[in-house]
């Protein structure tokens, strides 16, 4: 096994660990079209227009699973930014193979 595969184990573990919130799903136990409350940390955030509109896009991660956030119409969102722990709450979609959430709530964590 390799180092990269080992690490990136243990990173996945730790994020699960640092997640586990009593009577939090993960992400990778959330259903699909349902409302759900979950936290993770974002690997990514992105500007990626959509139909012409801007779009926030951002991975969250909480080890289990990786959920795209989506914010339609803005460029930016204080505070949303690479490496950031966060809550979200909302409905999880699924486009072109990928779940998604488009608008979510969220609350900063401080972690």
């Amino acid at each position: 096994m390799s180092d990269w595969a080992s690490s990136s184990d243990q990173h996945a573990r730790d994020l699960r660990r640092s997640h586990e919130t009593s009577g939090r799903l993960s992400i990778a136990e959330a259903g699909d079209r349902e409302k759900v409350q979950l936290t993770g940390t974002l690997r990514s955030v992105t500007l990626r227009p959509r139909g012409g509109v801007p779009a926030l896009e951002a991975e969250l991660d909480d080890g289990s699973g990786v959920l795209t956030l989506v914010w339609l119409g803005r460029r930016r969102i204080v505070g949303i930014e690479a490496g950031r722990a966060l809550s979200v709450g909302g409905r999880i979609g699924v486009q072109d193979g990928h779940r998604v959430m488009y608008n979510p709530r969220y609350e900063l964590r401080h972690e």
